[in-house]
């Protein structure tokens, strides 16, 4: 059916998709928006949706599902891997388990919504060099033609209208043309950030909220210092592994940490591959490395602290390639520039001490860059925490290391009517953990978001601890 609403057209058509032995209905549709609407007359672009019927009362909000990236879409997941898909290659059904909390609406963002309306671009088309390790410098002075090769390819777009302000009228646009007074909001990552730029900007349209991956809108960029201590509660359980504990120095990974950077800030190292080039490796390179899945994490320590440089050595070797694959999503750094950070937080970036760690790269290149894309910065108005009386529930995973779980702590007093639940060895995905390993308990968090009832929800989760990979022989 086509629904004309104001300057917006909704386009959409009913599937079924199989979710185990039943055949499940859902709507799918475009809703065709201002590509900015800063500007009169701006061109229209598709914005695609999802609907699932809820099982809820009639008359429950319904749960808006927003994805993380900037650039992810879990209609993409959906629609390639069937409604049973909820996280990285997981099938149990949780997506359809949202159903209970009222109608599910998935939605993707602008610049990111299917094959033709998605923008992207090759970050580093021609690849680095193997005989010099990485610099930050040479990342900086990259930054200009990096912009400019992006910006060309879309002559025909207002790439200043991809702002998470944007998306946040995009939600709300289609809110109003299907017609609900009132939403309830699940976040994970960006789409975090963009459920807070929702509760500032249209407040009277949300009832309650529950995020995981929490990135509050001036975390955007990761404080080292937090992601440093993400990775120490790591290893604080790696060390009690006989296997791992053995080939430890008597401090332990940190000081494993600080042993391989000080070799390689004496002496950058040259390894040669399995193709029988040679790469050279140095601390950058390390930093740019060390993080990595918290069960492959304490054995890649263990190795480069070992001389064992190999499969390391391939790892940077491949990121240093020509990329071939599918472009990264271009709203990335339109979204992220434009967001940015407070002058007062972009201090505290620079100078926190777990730089010595993990560098500036996590935040230098993109603060450099800002003011050469086209996206304005959102302002110290929205980006900056204010009282909220929305419900919320911060769900994060205390081995977070892509969000860590300082965001929610400092966020959450802003939100007097709200609740946070540690996830003990939760990663990024700590609600994709939670419901591998206990959907009922999930099914609790989906019966807050229907009725808003936070009394039985629990303080702290423990997930199972995983198996630790094992170091070379």
């Amino acid at each position: 059916m086509a629904l004309a609403l104001a300057a917006m057209l909704i386009i959409t058509s009913t599937r079924y998709l199989l979710s185990g032995l039943s055949i499940v209905r859902y709507e799918l549709g475009h809703i065709y928006v201002p590509e900015n609407r800063a500007r009169p007359g701006s061109r229209l672009i598709a914005v695609r949706y999802m609907r699932i019927k809820g099982t809820a009362p009639w008359g429950t909000p319904p749960v808006f599902m927003l994805p993380g990236g900037p650039g992810d879409s879990y209609i993409e997941a959906f629609t390639k891997s069937g409604l049973d898909w909820f996280g990285a290659g997981r099938q149990r059904g949780d997506v359809l388990r949202f159903r209970r909390a009222g109608d599910v609406v998935v939605m993707d963002q602008r610049g990111a919504s299917g094959p033709s309306e998605r923008l992207g671009f090759n970050y580093n088309p021609d690849g680095q060099p193997l005989d010099r390790p990485a610099r930050l410098g040479d990342e900086l002075e990259a930054a200009p033609s990096v912009v400019r090769r992006a910006l060309a390819r879309y002559p025909d777009h207002d790439l200043a209208g991809y702002t998470v302000i944007q998306c946040v009228e995009d939600l709300n646009d289609l809110r109003r043309a299907l017609g609900y007074a009132k939403i309830n909001l699940f976040g994970l990552s960006y789409g975090s950030q963009w459920s807070f730029a929702v509760m500032r900007l249209h407040p009277e349209t949300v009832s309650r909220v529950l995020l995981s991956g929490v990135e509050p809108l001036d975390n955007g960029y990761d404080m080292p210092s937090h992601v440093w201590a993400a990775l120490m509660r790591i290893a604080a359980e790696a060390e009690a592994d006989p296997r791992l504990r053995a080939s430890l120095p008597r401090g332990g990974f940190r000081q494993a940490v600080d042993e391989i950077l000080a070799r390689l800030e004496k002496a950058a190292v040259t390894v040669r591959l399995k193709s029988g080039e040679q790469v050279v490796l140095g601390p950058e390179d390390f930093r740019l490395s060390l993080v990595a899945r918290p069960s492959e994490w304490p054995a890649r320590i263990i190795d480069i602290h070992r001389g064992r440089y190999e499969a390391w050595a391939e790892e940077v070797a491949a990121s240093r390639r020509p990329l071939k694959a599918t472009p990264s999503a271009l709203i990335g750094p339109l979204i992220d520039t434009s967001l940015n950070v407070s002058e007062t937080r972009g201090r505290l970036l620079a100078n926190d001490p777990a730089v010595r760690y993990l560098g500036t790269w996590g935040f230098a290149p993109s603060m450099a860059a800002a003011s050469l894309w086209p996206t304005p910065d959102v302002g110290d108005a929205l980006r900056l925490p204010a009282e909220s009386p929305i419900p919320v529930v911060f769900l994060h995973g205390d081995w977070d290391t892509s969000t860590p779980i300082e965001n929610s702590r400092e966020i959450q007093p802003y939100f007097p009517n709200s609740r946070l639940v540690v996830v003990r060895r939760g990663g990024h995905g700590a609600i994709y953990d939670l419901a591998d390993q206990n959907p009922d308990l999930l099914d609790r968090f989906l019966d807050y978001l229907r009725t808003g009832d936070m009394t039985g929800l629990p303080a702290e989760v423990v997930l199972a601890l995983p198996k630790f990979s094992a170091p070379a022989p």
